[in-house]
């Protein structure tokens, strides 16, 4: 498996696989055709049904500028392609083409060229299951977070405390925030109301549900305000794994160390699953997205509260176990409804799945990698309008 670093991306939102992903390629073919006067973008499937939405169109004529830039929607359906996030850049000299280049973006803001080796960042894991990473970690009496100092080395602790960096300013500046989200759906902030506003007869639970909830509002709708995020593994699903851990720090008191050690372990969850399946909810729907946040956010939470490999196993499992299935149905191609909310309840839900975990571990009948491949093959037999096409659910029925 490659580095966590490559699960944990620091950039402008909405959307790792339609902007950031796009961005990248962009800069590349840039870069290698200084000769063009003008470019032409096409952008095919999801990129091309939502490009507009999460603002594709937008980030390829800033990066390509000063040179003007054409971008095209192919919204045919026939065009056999090898991704759904697939765009061609054709470079324009006095009219003619001198270049060209097809690209898939994959998800997580990572991005494969047609044609040419697949360059990729080096292998940093032998092991590519949890099976096994679990019986090495045993067979060595050490936990995962150690796992990842061993495969990553000490510098990895420097990369994390920049990452939760990032995540808590996402927080920070998302509750000093209010007003509506560009976009045209007039969806206004809320991560603020939640954080001030008090329940009249507040529990401990409804607060943990209140103040969870504000943290993912912040984060989430920083990234459809098209601000800084990680992704956690996306854009789209960028604040489940902030809320969970800020607000447990806080709560518990919990040094900045052992967050770290929660990051990598959320980072090693991120990581099989996009290896192993997809990260990507043109590929598979959300499940692929939220539920693999939910996942790490579990397993995170499972590493902070210091419990045993199975119980981080099981963790992650119900978690992203019970978003199969999910369907990525994006209103106007936005990630605003059911985006934001979405990412609020997972974090709820990640929470809820430590708490199984901690009390029915030992008689749990599904493991972490059955569900991941099971995830993979449920995202690849969903029905196309409900992988982030917006064109059926939520998308279709609003009006």
């Amino acid at each position: 498996m490659k580095s966590i670093r490559e699960i944990y991306k620091i950039g402008k939102g909405p959307s790792s696989s339609h902007t950031m992903g796009p961005e990248k390629a962009a800069k590349l073919f840039q870069a290698e055709h200084p000769e063009a006067d003008s470019f032409v973008v096409t952008l095919y499937g999801s990129l091309a049904k939502t490009g507009r939405g999460h603002g594709t169109d937008r980030v390829l004529v800033d990066t390509l500028a000063p040179k003007p830039a054409q971008i095209v929607f192919n919204w045919d359906e026939s065009v056999q392609l090898p991704h759904p996030n697939t765009l061609d850049f054709s470079a324009r000299c006095a009219g003619r083409e001198t270049g060209f280049m097809r690209v898939m973006s994959i998800g997580g803001g990572d991005i494969r060229i047609e044609g040419r080796p697949d360059v990729q960042p080096p292998e940093v894991y032998a092991e590519k299951s949890f099976a096994e990473i679990a019986r090495r970690c045993k067979s060595q009496n050490i936990r995962i977070s150690d796992y990842v100092e061993q495969n990553e080395g000490p510098e990895i602790w420097d990369f994390l405390l920049g990452v939760w960096g990032a995540m808590c300013a996402a927080i920070q500046e998302g509750l000093t925030q209010s007003g509506t989200l560009p976009g045209g759906l007039g969806v206004e902030r809320k991560a603020q109301y939640l954080y001030n506003q008090r329940h009249i007869d507040e529990r401990p639970e409804t607060r943990e549900n209140r103040i969870v909830c504000a943290y993912a509002f912040a984060v989430s709708e920083q990234n459809a305000a098209q601000g800084t995020v990680v992704t956690a593994p996306t854009c789209g699903a960028c604040s489940t794994l902030p809320a969970v851990l800020k607000y447990m720090q806080e709560e518990k008191r919990i040094d900045d160390r052992q967050v770290l050690r929660a990051l990598a372990v959320a980072g090693i969850i991120g990581n099989l699953v996009k290896t192993n399946a997809s990260i990507s909810g043109a590929e598979c729907g959300c499940q692929a997205e939220i539920g693999t946040a939910c996942s790490m956010a579990s397993a995170a939470l499972a590493e902070l509260f210091e419990m045993g490999i199975d119980q981080i196993e099981y963790a992650a499992e119900v978690a992203l176990e019970h978003h199969l299935g999910l369907t990525c149905d994006p209103i106007g191609g936005l990630v605003q409804i059911p985006c934001i909310e979405r990412n609020a309840v997972a974090a709820m839900r990640a929470i809820n799945a430590v708490r199984i975990a901690n009390f029915l571990t030992a008689t749990r009948k599904i493991s972490f990698d059955m569900v991941v491949e099971t995830m993979y093959q449920t995202g690849r037999d969903l029905n196309r309008i409900y992988r982030e096409t917006a064109e059926g659910g939520l998308a279709k029925l609003y009006k």
